[in-house]
């Protein structure tokens, strides 16, 4: 099982969808990646030998962000967001969507499960129209 930029990535797997084990490394940018080393995109993760395996990981330690750094960066991203109070900030602060989503239905998964609130729903002694 090879290990790439801290990443154990699965042996049994074409090596383009490996890649993508990492943190960062999408399809296109896997692809680009492999291009860019000359290594064959059907190659399985488990016969790359130490050469091809070297070759990967210099490639993207030195050109791309990724793993730890790039989970940094997007935290100090949140961060300054949330400190200078832009309201991306305030989204983040209050735990709600966005990018613009709505939230009078849906979103739940941002917010969290259902909280009960007096005075909702049906009425008593309404009747029906």
């Amino acid at each position: 099982m090879p290990r790439i930029a801290g990443v154990d990535i699965p042996k049994n797997k074409q090596i383009w969808v490996a890649l993508q084990y990492i943190y960062g490394i999408g399809s296109e940018l896997s692809r680009r990646i492999l291009a860019q080393t000359g290594i064959s995109a059907d190659t399985r993760a488990d016969s790359l030998t130490e050469d091809e395996v070297n070759r990967l990981r210099e490639v993207i330690d030195r050109e791309y962000k990724v793993e730890g750094d790039l989970r940094k960066e997007v935290n100090f991203n949140i961060k300054r967001l949330i400190e200078i109070g832009s309201y991306r900030g305030l989204r983040h602060r209050h735990s709600l969507p966005v990018r613009g989503q709505r939230t009078r239905t849906n979103a739940r998964a941002r917010r969290g499960t259902k909280k009960t609130v007096a005075g909702r729903g049906k009425k008593r002694g309404m009747t029906k129209k």
